[in-house]
């Protein structure tokens, strides 16, 4: 059987990584260590092994950029190619976060990431009464496709990869997007990037819905569609076991949870038309890197192992493209302290390096203030700075999955694939995600996960350096970045000019069309594109949709 595992490695050198390799101009072969020890790019067991465990190993492992994808989706990873290095920004103005954006990609970034307000998450305009004291807060204000253009000027579109954490409103968003490009002469079939229009996890861990759940998958289905015909680089979807383990799940429910809200989506297409092959490689992933290092690298080569065989076994996929677990990681915000916050820099450190060693495609590292404020210039360039120490002095990215063959991190990846499968099959019991997110057993799980970690920091069973052990007492010295009250005003007063100089009836016109659209069958993008290029607001698009779809009003109990 090890002449088995040399011939299979040979088939895979001759059939996937050479292509991939002839592809890449900047693929460099050979590596050492600072004492002149040559690294391989892909190291397997030795020669002397037994047949049962060669055997096993090609079925659990396998190759990097091939089934079952555990040691990766690409050939040389990061041998080859760097992670996305994308730190998630915005607040106040369009202005503003422009400014956070070029100074990023001037520091090295090299790609975006659009933190949105409040108001503009629940699809609210800047002016409405319930956006009152939120405006700009917690990520950028954007009101209107002029917001969008001032949000990305002299950024070129064809240039850069975005990813935007939106979801209700995700369609108008993303058209908004869209408009900026053909202003700019980019076509959006040159438009590469993410957007995260995952509405599921939004009635278990964040709240921030707008629509009951049938027309909000109407809204997923058809930006799937859309994107499939019109935006072939562009990821449709961002489905986020972030905010599901920011709420308190368990690293194995991160994983079981998120792909339970995956399956519903998947099916969801195959409902409306979509054949699996045409649409699954545009869906993404987004995970959480937590404190634990082994658990979390093993929580990555499970997951990326699990999507692929239920990619193949349970939907059919034939294409190799729509079973390979794409993912965006960002380090653990809720594990971050506002006491002692430098601390919060080693935190961030071994988390980034758990995402990299489970092989993340982008990853943001959060900054160290971020337990009191939206981080300063001063501490996102700390933030993005660990990347690139990780990326370029740590060795890491020498050679393909590193930890594989770990007595502790394989059994971890069997373990947490093992029981989420689990989970998975209790979860398709209810009559999958939408069942089980109405009976509220999702929520449940998270929040009695989330109250046994509590009950373990107050005993002091779990420590928390600076919380609960190696207290000291300090004198906050951090400066912290504050969001002036005046955004809101300048926000409405652009509003006021905004409504006043457009073309009324152009948009009167476009939002009826969209409401006939909604009430009926038709593909929502076109419509919510031609509304936005009228320069209708955000706001008025989502209160035609919520007059057709309704809004949606969680079952007393669950939350």
């Amino acid at each position: 059987m090890a002449e088995d595992l040399r011939t299979k490695r040979q088939e895979w050198e001759d059939n996937v990584l050479k292509p991939f390799v002839a592809r890449d101009p900047n693929w460099a072969h050979y590596r050492e260590t600072p004492s002149q020890i040559p690294e391989d790019l892909l190291y397997l067991p030795p020669d002397t092994v037994g047949d049962a465990y060669a055997a096993e190993y090609l079925d659990r492992l396998g190759f990097p950029g091939q089934f079952p994808f555990t040691r990766g989706i690409y050939p040389t990873m990061y041998r080859g190619r760097l992670w996305t290095m994308r730190q998630y920004a915005g607040y106040a103005t369009a202005e503003e976060t422009n400014a956070r954006y070029k100074f990023l990609l001037a520091q090295g970034q090299t790609g975006l990431s659009v933190a949105f307000d409040l108001p503009t998450q629940l699809g609210y305009d800047a002016d409405d009464p319930l956006a009152q004291g939120e405006v700009g807060k917690v990520g950028v204000s954007i009101s209107s496709l002029a917001d969008m253009e001032r949000l990305f000027s002299g950024i070129p579109l064809d240039k850069v990869s975005t990813s935007m954490t939106i979801n209700a409103p995700a369609a108008v968003l993303l058209a908004m997007y869209i408009a900026v490009a053909k202003k700019q002469g980019v076509s959006p079939n040159q438009l590469r990037g993410t957007v995260q229009n995952d509405i599921l996890k939004e009635y278990v861990a964040r709240g921030t819905y707008i629509f009951p759940p049938a027309p909000s998958m109407r809204l997923v289905t058809d930006l799937f569609e859309y994107c499939k015909d019109h935006m072939p680089r562009w990821n449709t979807i961002s489905i986020s076991g972030y905010h599901i383990r920011e709420a308190g799940a368990t690293a194995v429910q991160e994983v079981a949870f998120t792909f339970a809200n995956a399956t519903a989506y998947v099916e969801a297409a195959l409902k409306a038309g979509l054949e699996i092959d045409a649409f699954a490689s545009q869906l993404t992933f987004f995970f959480a890197a937590q404190n634990h290092l082994f658990e979390e690298v093993a929580k990555f080569r499970a997951a990326r192992r699990l999507w692929a065989r239920l990619m193949r076994e349970r939907f059919g996929a034939r294409d190799p493209k729509s079973m390979m677990l794409r993912f965006h990681t960002q380090t653990a915000g809720v594990a971050l302290t506002a006491q002692q916050p430098m601390n919060n820099i080693v935190r961030v450190t071994i988390q980034a390096l758990a995402a990299v060693l489970g092989g993340t495609q982008s990853l943001h590292t959060n900054s160290m203030d971020e337990a009191l404020s939206l981080p300063t210039e001063e501490t996102v360039q700390v933030a993005l700075r660990t990347q690139q120490i990780l990326a370029y002095e740590s060795g890491v990215t020498d050679t393909v999955d590193p930890l594989a063959g770990s007595y502790y991190v394989e059994h971890l990846t069997d373990a947490i694939e093992r029981r989420a499968v689990d989970y998975l099959e209790r979860i398709d019991r209810m009559g999958g995600a939408l069942g089980a997110i109405e009976s509220g057993f999702i929520q449940r799980e998270i929040q009695e996960s989330a109250y046994r970690h509590q009950q373990a920091v107050e005993s002091g069973e779990c420590i928390v350096v600076g919380v609960n052990r190696f207290q000291v007492r300090e004198e906050r010295r951090l400066h912290t970045l504050r969001i002036d009250e005046s955004v809101q005003h300048a926000q409405v007063q652009r509003l006021k000019q905004l409504r006043a100089e457009r073309d009324s009836s152009a948009v009167i016109r476009a939002l009826q069309e969209l409401e006939v659209a909604a009430a009926g069958g038709d593909n929502l993008m076109p419509y919510i594109l031609q509304a936005v290029e009228t320069y209708a607001t955000l706001g008025e698009i989502c209160a035609v949709l919520r007059r057709v779809f309704g809004e949606h009003r969680p079952a007393v109990g669950i939350f």
